[in-house]
């Protein structure tokens, strides 16, 4: 009989407890609890509840088990060397970011060819490109990471962010850029701070975390402060000016327009799709003491603002308009009553970014950034009236599934604009704009050069169980394989198409959550590599991301968090009843959110799956707002404390589903262990769980648990993405047939 427990006391049992191993004797032996608690009127079973605490003697001692059997399954994988190396030689392009201006001074991202970590580049007339920040310089291990850089208003002073070992607890350092010196820092619990520059260079508005000691227990990852700073004073000086008294769990952004006149203040619960905002004139009151008129208070929606040169407050918002629109306030007024439209709704395309082009041109314009349909545009328009002018597109570009990054210009005006672009044949470019010739040109490639394999890919349209369109684009080698009728053409056209010559292996991945868009294209050498071996890669657009606006987010979120995994599952079948695959050659892989998303998945569905890629996972969604970053989350996904959302988190919370004698998947977690956001106990509980009750035994279909050290949810070395990938695919294609012959020996496609 169970044992019960109440919510709020100790759940462990006391006494002797009882001990099982799995069914399959090759697994380490992992202690089963005959454990439930009373939750909400819920009897919540918890049999792994003691591997929750990685510093037991006992833990650990099942991780050195795990982490055995998994070494030595992987390495045993047939052709991992050889996805290893074309995804090494795939990543060798390298990568180069859009410009940021100060003057005639720009900065940006490069990594070379080798390179473990994209280093911060600054170049002026006159100087060669100089490296201001180089993590693999700074640390030969790769452990240490650039999290964010800003230049002050004047490019002669940097504020960098750095973490080590993945933990992305940032140190922030200002750095004089002509001699390289350190002039200020480190301030430490800096994390996801922005960093607002006065005029001058003198002082900066940043946020920081409240010291450890100054908050309850358990909470040091929260209670954020906004706070000015001046240059080459102790942090313990700095003046708080705004977050007293907010909830612990809001996060800010500051920013100072160029001018120094306007401080803008931004503020949301935690991941919430909707945040306060307010404007301070910096001339009328002091910058110690900023006087705050809102913008926008206690309304379901989310916007920034930005104080234009032309005297206009411009807002990019989602209130009244789930797909964006871009509307303008005097900054005298500048409450929601006060906000005319400059570009209104598009019902089809989401509105992402613009720029303000008010230089020397015949007259000032406004670049627009939108995605349609995983197809990324940008419109230009008159920047009084927002009347369209035309379009800009890299050359040869127009209409492909490709990605325009974010858009840049110079601060103190101009006529000029630059944007990255992608796509799944095309490494990171940047291209220049000049809006007095409408010219587009490359201002910067990637540094380095690869062999780029052919890859055909289609936008498909596919219905979800309630009748949803939902999308996905499908990656496939190019040799005369026809498109479904769905589907289009490599070039972004809709093509008759019709079935696939014959089912290959395949990889699904989705992440659905969080209003982030997984459905915008890009140079990804891992699916390159997938592909390029004779596999078909898809990734789906579900409901929960952002990829059709905010009302698809809200779609997939707390009560309808269901609808990803049935949008996830309609995937599937479309990809097997339209030809591309069979259940028995299809894999599934997410990660965070996504491996959430897959561990629905697995439980709700084990039979349509071959294998599964489980990465960094919330998987236990009754007590995950205990551990990690958890308590952000709740606006996502509900919370356990209320009965009505314990029923939601219950109704799919994968750790609670798992069922005895069920012959799940192949099953191949992945977790790092310095992850400060998603607590790596998730997977090592469903790990257990998993193990204990599938039916099928570890030859066929093993469930194995990876684990690194010294990386965390965020940036990673190339060298060990490269590593990850190749066991990953190598796993996948084991599973699903595409690195083995029917005899079982390896192969891979030409």
């Amino acid at each position: 009989m169970a044992v019960k427990c109440d919510h709020d006391r100790t759940h462990l049992l006391p006494g002797p407890l009882p001990v099982t191993g799995p069914a399959d004797a090759g697994y380490p032996p992992a202690r089963r609890l005959d454990l439930a608690e009373n939750i909400g009127g819920h009897m919540v079973a918890d049999p792994y509840r003691w591997l929750e605490d990685s510093g037991s003697t006992e833990t650990k001692a099942w991780l050195a088990g795990q982490d055995a059997l998994a070494a030595g399954q992987l390495a045993a994988l047939p052709a991992r060397e050889e996805l290893a190396a074309r995804i090494g030689e795939l990543t060798a392009t390298g990568f180069v970011s859009s410009p940021v201006w100060r003057g005639e001074r720009c900065f940006f991202l490069r990594r070379e060819p080798g390179q473990e970590h994209a280093a911060l580049i600054t170049a002026a007339p006159g100087e060669p490109d100089r490296a201001l920040v180089d993590p693999a310089a700074l640390d030969s291990t790769g452990a240490t990471t650039l999290d964010a850089w800003s230049p002050d208003h004047e490019g002669r002073l940097l504020a960098y962010q750095l973490s080590q070992g993945g933990d992305e607890e940032s140190l922030l350092r200002v750095m004089d850029v002509a001699s390289g010196a350190e002039v200020d820092g480190p301030i430490d619990r800096c994390r996801y701070t922005a960093v607002g520059w006065l005029p001058g260079g003198g002082s900066f508005y940043y946020v920081r975390r409240l010291a450890p000691d100054a908050v309850p227990a358990g909470e040091a990852q929260y209670h954020r402060r906004v706070y000015l700073h001046a240059v080459g004073t102790p942090a313990a000086a700095d003046k708080m000016i705004f977050g007293e008294g907010r909830d612990k769990t809001d996060f800010y952004h500051v920013s100072v327009s160029r001018d120094g006149r306007w401080l803008i203040m931004w503020a949301a619960q935690g991941t919430s799709p909707r945040n306060d905002l307010w404007l301070a004139d910096l001339a009328a009151s002091p910058a110690g003491a900023p006087a705050f008129a809102v913008i926008q208070a206690g309304v379901d929606a989310r916007t920034s603002a930005h104080a234009g040169r032309d005297g206009r407050l411009y807002l990019l918002t989602d209130a009244g308009a789930p797909r964006g629109r871009l509307a303008v306030a005097d900054p005298a007024r500048p409450g929601p009553d006060g906000w005319q439209d400059l570009i209104g709704e598009d019902p089809e395309a989401v509105l992402t970014d613009y720029a303000i082009l008010d230089g020397d041109q015949a007259s000032p314009l406004l670049l627009a950034l939108w995605t349609r349909h995983a197809v990324s545009e940008i419109t230009v328009h008159d920047l009084v009236t927002g009347q369209r002018r035309g379009t800009v597109s890299p050359p040869g570009a127009a209409g492909r599934l490709g990605t325009v990054g974010e858009l840049s210009e110079r601060p103190e005006g101009g006529h000029e604009a630059w944007f990255g672009y992608t796509d799944f044949g095309t490494p990171a470019t940047v291209y220049h704009y000049d809006a007095r010739s409408g010219a587009v040109q490359v201002w910067a490639r990637a540094p380095g050069s690869a062999e780029i394999p052919p890859v055909d890919s289609a936008l498909v349209s596919y219905r979800s169980a309630d009748g949803t369109e939902v999308r996905m684009i499908v990656l496939s080698p190019p040799a005369g394989q026809p498109q479904p009728a769905a589907g289009q053409s490599p070039d972004g056209q809709p093509t008759a198409g019709g079935r696939p010559p014959a089912p290959r292996p395949a990889i699904l991945t989705g992440y659905g959550g969080f209003a982030i868009s997984l459905l915008t294209p890009a140079f990804a050498p891992a699916a390159l590599a997938w592909v390029a071996a004779g596999g078909v890669y898809a990734i789906a657009g579900l409901r929960g991301g952002a990829e059709e606006g905010e009302a698809w987010h809200r779609a997939g979120m707390r009560e309808h968090k269901q609808r990803v995994f049935d949008d996830f599952r309609a995937a599937a079948a479309t990809l097997t009843g339209g030809g591309w695959t069979t259940p028995g050659q299809l894999a599934i892989s997410g990660g965070s959110n996504g491996g959430l998303l897959v561990g629905a998945a697995l439980t709700q569905w084990p039979d349509a799956y071959a294998a599964v890629v489980c990465s960094a996972p919330l998987l236990d969604m009754i007590r995950y707002e205990r551990f990690g970053l958890g308590q952000l989350w709740s606006d996502e996904y509900g919370t356990a404390s209320d009965p009505a959302e314990l029923g939601w988190l219950l109704s799919y919370s994968p750790y609670h589903h798992i069922r005895d004698g069920v012959r799940y998947p192949a099953v191949l977690f992945t977790v790092f262990d310095s992850d400060s956001r998603v607590d790596p106990l998730h997977a090592r509980k469903m790990c257990a769980a998993l193990q204990h009750a599938t039916s099928a035994p570890l030859a066929d279909r093993p469930i194995l648990f990876r684990r690194e050290a010294q990386v965390g949810h965020g940036a990673r070395a190339v060298s060990r993405s490269v590593s990850l990938s190749a066991d990953t695919l190598a796993f996948l294609g084991f599973h699903t047939g595409l690195t083995r012959q029917p005899g079982g020996q390896p192969r891979l496609a030409d």
